[in-house]
């Protein structure tokens, strides 16, 4: 068998140490226990917990989701229990299980998201948090936070202030330079970056004449944006030296290794799993068989792979300089 396993945190004492790289992503695997009964959830590397705010949330009126034809709109709304009754229900229950559990955090402003890490600091079975910058700023007029660089590292050093766990910040597509954040948030303190968000989207109702979803416009997941996000991992892992993590209508093993040979160090499966809940396990079968067959003894041989040079992190041989062989801002250009 190759070595699947990956640290996400290694330059954090705690670490974030992972069997294998597959990852369920947030929104799509509720808190764990929803799939409990489906599939074996103790074999995944990690799982991500639908999303949490200071105060419960009711979540955005129906219809909040639809199907495209490759993939899906959703407008949920951040729907949970809020942070007070998510600490009274499940970290203590995680504590009993071996797969790391990984928060996923939304605030709208700076304090709110540090007053969240510190009450998580001190839960028991809590392995990471991931910050959610594609969140409107109030203070800023409703901007997104992750759609500005200075924002986005403002977010990123309030949690790191307020705690020692892992933190991993999700970045937004929604930003023009998303190059440009990954780098803020990794010199403010992140131990990863995780990307792609969904992109913003909107489905009409042709003989109703009026948008499907009642909030209008969802995020757009699956199959569709892989492309982007393939694109976008690619950028980002090319000049950051933290894990990076690729998420975005991954279904098979071509997905996952394109992810990976972008530069990924693990990926998150989400979409995929609300049609088919035991893909997100057999990616982890296939990968190691793929691994074998290729001659691999780990993962690490293949992570960046596809990158003209690989920048210099944690258990890399030598330093690189960032590639320089594709212009992504002259190929725009010329669009």
């Amino acid at each position: 068998m190759a070595d699947l396993s990956v640290d996400l945190a290694p330059n954090n004492p705690r670490e974030l140490r992972l069997a294998n790289p597959v990852i369920a992503a947030s929104g799509c695997f509720g808190y764990g226990l929803e799939y409990a009964g489906v599939i074996d959830v103790q074999r995944l590397g990690a799982f991500v917990s639908k999303g949490i705010t200071p105060q419960p949330r009711a979540g955005n009126a129906m219809p909040r989701i639809t199907e495209t034809p490759a993939g899906m709109l959703n407008a949920i709304g951040l729907q949970n229990p809020g942070l007070r009754g998510f600490v009274r229900k499940y970290p203590k229950l995680w504590e009993t299980w071996r797969v790391p559990a990984i928060v996923n955090i939304s605030a709208e402003s700076v304090s709110e998201f540090a007053a969240m890490a510190r009450v998580l600091d001190e839960q028991p079975g809590v392995a990471g948090i991931e910050v959610n910058v594609s969140c409107p700023n109030v203070a800023a007029g409703g901007f997104c936070f992750g759609w500005d660089a200075g924002m986005s590292a403002d977010v990123t050093r309030a949690v790191r202030a307020a705690t020692t766990l892992p933190v991993i910040v999700k970045l937004s597509p929604g930003a023009t330079d998303i190059a440009e954040i990954a780098l803020a948030v990794e010199e403010a303190g992140a131990d990863a970056v995780s990307l792609i968000n969904t992109l913003v989207g909107m489905a009409i109702d042709t003989r109703l004449r009026r948008p499907v979803l009642a909030n209008g416009t969802g995020g757009l997941s699956g199959p569709a944006v892989k492309p982007v996000a393939v694109r976008m991992v690619y950028q980002v892992a090319s000049v950051v030296r933290v894990p990076v993590i690729g998420l975005g209508g991954i279904v098979s093993l071509d997905d996952a290794l394109e992810f990976f040979m972008a530069g990924a160090s693990a990926i998150q499966v989400g979409t995929a799993i609300f049609a088919q809940p035991s893909r997100v396990v057999r990616l982890i079968d296939e990968l190691d068989a793929w691994l074998e067959s290729e001659g691999c003894a780990s993962l690490a041989e293949v992570v960046g792979a596809a990158l003209p040079t690989r920048p210099a992190g944690p258990g890399t041989a030598t330093a690189a300089e960032p590639p320089s062989e594709f212009d992504f801002a002259a190929a725009l250009a010329t669009r």
